[in-house]
């Protein structure tokens, strides 16, 4: 049977600040990520499974991926959590949405727990095969399977 790869996109809003830096983004800003998820697998050749002819229904890819990344991250602020910012959780109101790492909160460090986070959820016969997260218009990071 053909293998087939699936994309769907997600768009959010999310700030960061780089903990240690030595540029500009060692001050709190945001981004409109977009992050393309990528499976592959075969559809299924059962016609009486009622996802006869599909690899996976793009409904579940979108509600894993929601679950683990754009609920999560989704106008929050991510922050290292050996940075000094601890106290911005303690603002009424604003510090609601505050994500603590154990890593640097870059685009690249970002893939690799979000690959992490979906390839767990999907099904045993479909595989992640790629990530691209869009930090900017003309700035990203990938993520391929094949390299790890």
């Amino acid at each position: 049977m053909s293998k087939i790869r699936l994309t769907k996109e997600f768009r959010f809003e999310m700030a960061h600040a780089l903990w240690n830096y030595d540029g500009l983004c060692k001050h709190f800003h945001g981004h409109s990520y977009i992050l393309r998820v990528t499976i592959i697998g075969s559809p299924i050749n059962d016609p009486m499974n009622p996802k006869y002819g599909m690899v996976m229904d793009f409904g579940q890819l979108k509600k894993i991926v929601n679950e683990e990344v754009v609920d999560r991250l989704d106008h929050s602020v991510v922050i290292n959590q050996n940075a000094d910012h601890k106290e911005f959780t303690s603002i009424p109101q604003m510090g609601e949405r505050v994500v603590f790492t154990d890593y640097q909160p870059t685009c690249e460090n970002m893939i690799v727990e979000m690959a992490q986070r979906i390839s767990s959820r999907l099904p045993d016969d479909v595989l992640l095969h790629s990530l691209r997260l869009n930090e900017t218009a003309n700035s990203f990071a990938e993520w391929f399977a094949e390299d790890n």
